[in-house]
């Protein structure tokens, strides 16, 4: 038995080994916010959301919407969603509470542990077919339907009772009924467990019950070899019972693993869900597109790592891609550019993962690998500059990337000058076109970006942080021909501006000549 919750006719993963560039995804689009925010300081679910987000890359259309519609479901039936995750949260404590003991190598040892384990989980399935019949109606995806359809199906009431019956006969209350022929030498052979004849009787009526005739004998009490042969006798009956009930405790076991695994990443974005409502923000379920060819398109994108860490609600942009392959964002310092790149990568895997956005309405293609090229702050262990050490990272995104992958590049190879700066990452940018890669760029290198605005190349969109002039900023981006300013004289004009207010400003600027 299955959960199927995460993909159709597949189990979710969460060994899975995460991409090469996973480092660098969490700490570009910083994802460390995001997680927090879906696990709720539980490290299981942080441990599954992380793992899901950084494949996101890596399913197809069909499953992201398969976990899109698992996902609306969740919203729609949180208390019974988080009852179901409960029970398989319960499942993982039935083995701590049955502890093995120095016994449990032995047939009647690994019999009774399975026995104690087993009964705990038969009636955890129990309440879990209890929800399935009395909320199966009000879930719409194919993954519950499934699930509440496999629970109804297979574990009727008969078959409860069949399986408690089962289990209470296992017990061997009445003792081991065993069959064996005899063999060479009087040996026993075809040692075999029979089914028990005897009548289910209280133990008042079992006392005083008339004894069936038969055969028997009586151990000395001190007789050490006796009871040794006696119980070598009985485990060569139970055997292969004891290896089969624990091989079906632990297919239960497994089941339950499994859907514990697969409603975390749920229970996580029911979790995230919760936190930007709070906040008053927009959420929606994007629309994903095959990877070439199709528009992108969005309203209110917002980044949601910064909503959960502001008491305002963060400004959000509209945008058309159109069917653009390479889209260059220039524009005023501080304007919003490397704000609207972080929104746009974590909405690209959250769509992926199957997710809701944070946006209004965000539509795009999907990408085969998502890749991030952002500056790095100056580091005192660097054994190199930084000029090397983004060229190093480079060389390694390009090994790892594919077609119809994405990359996402922030203020990249601006630790040289502009006319090399420019040319190199005009050379890298040209090649990964030409390999179907999407490329959003966000740069201050007018020649750069000038040199493909130039080429009035249709499958380019060039966009600009917004500045009005007296040198204030919306943090909104529009399409726009890249300029030679990036106004940072705003920056250094307020910077010493905030100096003089404090005593502080410079005289020669205090007076110019």
């Amino acid at each position: 038995m299955k959960a199927f919750l995460m993909r159709k006719g597949e189990s979710f993963d969460r060994t899975k080994a995460p991409p090469a560039n996973s480092a660098d995804l969490l700490q570009d689009l910083e994802l460390g916010t995001l997680i927090h925010a879906m696990a709720n300081d539980d490290p299981y679910l942080s441990e599954i959301a992380q793992s899901t987000l950084l494949q996101a890359s890596e399913i197809d259309i069909h499953t992201i919407l398969y976990r899109q519609d698992v996902l609306k479901d969740c919203l729609q039936n949180p208390v019974t969603v988080k009852a179901i995750y409960a029970i398989a949260i319960d499942s993982m404590g039935a083995e701590k509470q049955h502890s093995w003991s120095f016994l449990s190598n032995y047939p009647a040892g690994i019999l009774r542990h399975s026995l104690e384990v087993l009964h705990v989980l038969v009636e955890l399935l129990a309440r879990l077919r209890s929800i399935a019949d009395r909320h199966a109606d009000d879930f719409r995806s194919e993954g519950f339907i499934s699930l509440f359809g496999t629970l109804q199906r297979e574990m009727d009431d008969d078959y409860f009772t069949r399986v408690r019956n089962h289990l209470h006969d296992l017990k061997f209350e009445n003792g081991v009924p065993i069959g064996a022929g005899l063999g060479k030498g009087f040996k026993g052979q075809g040692h075999l467990l029979l089914r028990s004849t005897e009548p289910r009787l209280s133990w008042i009526e079992r006392l005083f019950a008339p004894k069936r005739p038969g055969y028997t004998f009586t151990l000395h009490p001190r007789d050490e070899g006796g009871a040794q042969a006696l119980t070598q006798f009985a485990a060569r009956g139970i055997d292969h019972v004891a290896d089969a009930v624990a091989r079906s405790t632990d297919h239960i076991v497994s089941f339950f693993v499994m859907l514990r695994n697969e409603l975390a990443f749920y229970m996580g974005c029911l979790n995230l869900n919760d936190r930007l409502k709070e906040k008053g923000t927009p959420l929606s379920f994007p629309q994903p597109s095959p990877p070439r060819g199709h528009r992108c398109v969005f309203s209110d994108l917002y980044d949601p790592c910064l909503a959960l860490n502001m008491t305002t609600s963060p400004i959000a942009n509209s945008g058309d891609f159109h069917d653009a392959a390479l889209v260059f964002i220039t524009g005023a310092n501080q304007g919003g550019k490397s704000t609207f790149l972080r929104s746009f990568g974590i909405a690209q895997l959250m769509m992926q993962a199957g997710m809701f956005v944070a946006a209004k309405t965000f539509t795009s293609p999907i990408s085969e690998g998502l890749s991030t090229h952002y500056k790095r702050e100056e580091d005192t262990n660097m054994r190199s500059g930084k000029f090397d050490e983004e060229l190093v990272r480079m060389s390694r995104l390009l090994t790892d990337i594919h077609p119809n992958g994405l990359v996402l590049f922030n203020e990249s190879f601006a630790a040289t000058n502009e006319r090399e700066g420019s040319e190199i990452a005009g050379q890298i940018v040209s090649g990964l076109l030409a390999r179907d890669v999407r490329v959003i760029f966000v740069t201050h290198m007018y020649e750069l970006a000038h040199s493909f605005f130039s080429r009035r190349d249709v499958h380019s969109t060039f966009l600009r942080a917004e500045r009005d002039t007296g040198g204030k900023r919306s943090f909104k981006l529009n399409e726009g021909e890249p300029l030679r300013t990036s106004y940072g004289r705003d920056l250094y004009e307020k910077t010493f501006a905030d100096m003089a207010q404090h005593g502080n400003y410079p005289e020669a600027l205090e007076h110019p000549r």
